[in-house]
């Protein structure tokens, strides 16, 4: 019997990953900023 939860962690990359956040805002900001590191 299979468990519940199967994470799809392509679609999850999609969503919630660094490229996902690139789109935002806050990235763009961080960049223009010229910070060293971006996300963590």
């Amino acid at each position: 019997m299979k468990r519940t939860y199967q994470p799809n962690n392509h679609r999850k990359s999609k969503k919630m990953g660094f490229m996902a956040r690139m789109k935002t805002d806050v990235i763009k900001n961080r960049r223009k900023k010229g910070r060293k590191v971006l996300s963590h």
